[in-house]
């Protein structure tokens, strides 16, 4: 059994005895583990699938499942989206995308999407034998997806990624002409078939700022008419896609054929601007923990770890949090004081501890390290009851630092960043645990996952 005094985080509930041995063993195996929650996800999706108006509405939903499902395991989340209607999955990378179907996830079953490659080297010829949808947004694309397809002689289903203001992937409107030559022959010919008309949005979660509403409203216009060209050529898109999870949950005027919400289906909002996940109906699906290492006694003006940023102010007690920036703990999450060598106030990253006293909110003290950081408890540890072995919650589906419950958004205060950054960068030496895996997958899906995963 696993020692623990006192618990930050919930008593989990264990679907059987094996999910119990599968928590003990993960906790033996490396004191930090990330809990994510399949029925969180299942009902994430399916709210986002009601906000387009529901499964009959004429507007599909892709869930994205890109960057290892934003650190929360690849096909668990894939599978738990199409739990929740969920009938498209967008994988960036084509690694993923064939993992998908590898898994047994088949075109029966829901479409697939990538879009981020190296022209020269990806594999068109395994994502056109997949049934595997592929976004060409270059020439040398174009080229490349019909050459494949004439080699395998079967018909590549592609999505032409138009440049609508955002500067990343896909054709300008003036380079266009050029992509419309290319793409209208091989249509005709059979080669392509044009499935889909996509862009992004690059300010769409910031409904406060009258100037990126702006900007956004000139995306859609820009995006209508790269749909008018395409028609005008006799190669209207069947489907149109440019609503983020932003864009789904606040421009229903664009939801078009399909909507490809992220962010959202983890529970989060893309951006604090847009309100709390409770605003939406969302809940955050991973709940992130660990077990602390050391605690000991330090007396007052005790520099915390490198550099001297962080000076003890009172006589107090420490303790170590196992996990690091080699496991994706942000190195600009660091708190410092303006005693230390530096002269800076900062707080550092949020983490509840439990005390005899009720969860208290301790703050990464000092730099973050390789595979560790402390925290300066702000008192006697015999005094607050922490020990060694307790668990602590670094983030979860709570209700902020005002509550002693942070979230990956307080982390991504802390850190100079977005709750996005702070999922993706969990390293996967940290265990991924699913709880309620046996409520949302059937049989056949939960065969898919590793059994030593479900709690």
């Amino acid at each position: 059994m696993v020692a623990m005094t006192l618990n930050a985080v919930p008593d989990w509930k264990f679907s059987s005895a094996e999910g119990k041995a599968n928590y003990e063993a993960a906790c033996r195996r490396y004191p930090a583990q990330c809990i994510v929650d399949l029925a969180a996800l299942k009902d994430n999706m399916a709210q986002l699938v009601n906000v387009v108006g529901g499964p009959n509405s004429g507007t599909a939903v892709m869930g994205i499942v890109k960057a290892d499902a934003y650190g929360h395991g690849l096909i668990p989340a894939a599978l738990a989206a199409l739990a929740g209607g969920a009938t498209w999955l967008g994988a960036a990378q084509s690694h993923e995308a064939l993992l998908l179907r590898k898994a047994g996830i088949g075109p029966d079953r829901c479409h697939i999407l990538t879009w981020v490659y190296n022209g020269t080297a990806v594999p068109f010829d395994e994502l056109i034998a997949n049934d595997i949808d592929v976004s060409v947004g270059s020439l040398a694309g174009i080229d490349a997806v019909a050459a494949a397809a004439r080699r395998l002689d079967r018909p590549a289903r592609v999505h032409v990624k138009v440049d609508s203001g955002f500067g990343r992937n896909g054709f300008t409107p003036q380079g266009f002409e050029a992509a419309l030559n290319k793409l209208v022959p091989l249509a005709k010919e059979g080669v392509l078939h044009i499935v889909g008309q996509w862009s992004h949005l690059a300010v769409a979660d910031s409904p406060d700022v009258p100037e990126f509403v702006a900007s956004t409203d000139r995306q859609i216009e820009s995006f209508k008419d790269f749909t008018r060209r395409m028609e005008q050529a006799g190669i209207a898109p069947e489907i149109r896609h440019l609503a983020n999870t932003a864009a789904t949950l606040s421009r229903p005027e664009i939801h078009f054929e399909l909507t490809r919400p992220g962010i959202g289906l983890y529970g989060y909002e893309p951006d604090p601007a847009m309100g709390t996940p409770s605003s939406y109906r969302l809940k955050p699906a991973m709940t992130f923990q660990a077990q602390l290492g050391t605690v000991k006694d330090v007396e007052a003006g005790h520099g915390i770890s490198y550099g001297r940023t962080y000076l003890t102010p009172d006589n107090t007690s420490t303790a170590i949090v196992p996990v690091g920036y080699a496991d994706g703990i942000h190195r600009s999450a660091s708190g410092f004081d303006m005693q230390g060598a530096e002269h800076v106030q900062k707080n550092g990253g949020p983490v509840r501890v439990m005390t005899v006293d009720g969860p208290k909110l301790m703050r990464v003290s000092g730099r973050v390290c390789m595979d560790q950081f402390i925290l300066d408890l702000h008192g006697s540890a015999a005094e607050l009851g922490v020990h060694e072995g307790d668990t602590v919650e670094l983030f979860g589906p709570g209700r902020g630092e005002a509550f002693a419950e942070p979230t990956a958004d307080d982390w991504a205060k802390a850190a100079g960043t977005i709750s996005y950054e702070i999922f993706t960068c969990l390293r996967n030496r940290i265990p991924r645990l699913y709880l309620n895996a046996s409520k949302v997958l059937d049989g056949r899906d939960l065969a898919k996952l590793d059994p030593a995963s479900l709690l």
